[in-house]
């Protein structure tokens, strides 16, 4: 009897993906964790607005790509217009796999 390639496929139980822990350093020296997660995230964005009464709203996000990380700033020139912030500062900083938990999974070893 033979079996199409992927009706076999489909009865075997999907593999889980490793998760791993990831880091964004920001300019300021700011330091975000994100994880453990099984998700492609590989950009870290925030952005930090001055009221114009004098307070800081901060926010953030992670995505799959440095274009969409970067598609987040046209929508702050229109978030800041709609919310009336005086200034915001808009950065976006790569990911870093960070191995913390080394002893207990595989980790590669940094290149």
């Amino acid at each position: 009897q033979v079996v199409a390639l992927s009706t076999v496929s489909s009865a075997l139980p999907a593999m889980a993906k490793r998760k791993r822990l990831l880091t964004a350093t920001l300019s300021d020296g700011y330091v975000k964790t994100i994880g453990p997660t099984a998700a492609p995230f590989t950009h870290y964005w925030r952005i930090v607005a001055v009221t114009q009464a004098g307070g800081t709203e901060v926010f953030w996000g992670h995505s799959n790509s440095l274009r969409e990380a970067n598609g987040k700033r046209a929508a702050t020139a229109d978030a800041a217009r709609q919310r009336g912030w005086s200034r915001y500062d808009f950065e976006v900083v790569e990911l870093a796999d960070s191995c913390w938990w080394r002893i207990r999974t595989a980790c590669p070893s940094p290149a």
